[in-house]
This record gives structure tokens, C-alpha cells and sequence, in this order.
């Protein structure tokens, strides 16, 4: 995603955010200079993604459903992926 896209944020997302101390700014970065890990297209009511960006040394997946006639993204999670359930790359699990 080139563009900043409009993020409506969960209250799910606020709350796992504030828990494990991820800002809105993470999510920004990791939506705008992140890559998709895996599309969800048949999830409903929107098609969904898994992104995954690096804040400094820290990755950060973000689970994101695109409402692409408002034009929004809709964040839906926001986490650190433990390292013991994903591949050193966090871009595949393993568990």
C-alpha cells in the first residue's frame, strides 16, 4: 500500500494494542511500509490481511479488513508473533 489509507481501529485492536503496548503509529507504519503475509479474501463482511512490518528490531503483524467502498481499512488485531509458532521470519507459521 503506497497511500496512508483511513484506519478505523476495533475496539478489539485498542484494547490488545494498549496490552501490549503497540501505538497507532505502529499500525500506520506497518500498513504503509509493511507487507502482506496472507490475504483472507473470503472472510466476511470485508476481505482481510495479515501484515507484518518491523518497528526498529520489533516485528508486528496487523490483521487488517479492507472496506473498499468506503475506502478503509478496518483494524481488526494488532501483535508481536512469538517467535516459537512463526518461522525467523514471522511470515509463516510453524505451529
Amino acid at each position: 500500500m503506497s497511500q496512508f489509507p483511513r484506519l478505523v481501529f476495533r475496539v478489539h485492536a485498542l484494547e490488545r494494542m494498549f496490552e501490549r503496548k503497540i501505538t497507532a503509529e505502529d499500525v500506520q507504519a506497518v500498513v504503509t511500509e509493511g507487507e502482506v503475509v496472507q490475504d483472507y479474501p473470503e472472510d466476511k463482511p470485508y476481505p482481510s490481511r495479515l501484515m507484518l512490518g518491523w518497528r526498529g528490531t520489533r516485528p508486528i503483524h496487523v490483521v487488517v479488513a479492507e472496506d473498499s467502498e468506503d475506502g478503509i481499512l478496518i483494524v481488526v488485531t494488532a501483535y508481536e508473533p512469538d517467535p516459537i509458532q512463526w518461522d525467523s521470519g514471522f511470515k509463516r507459521k510453524v505451529l
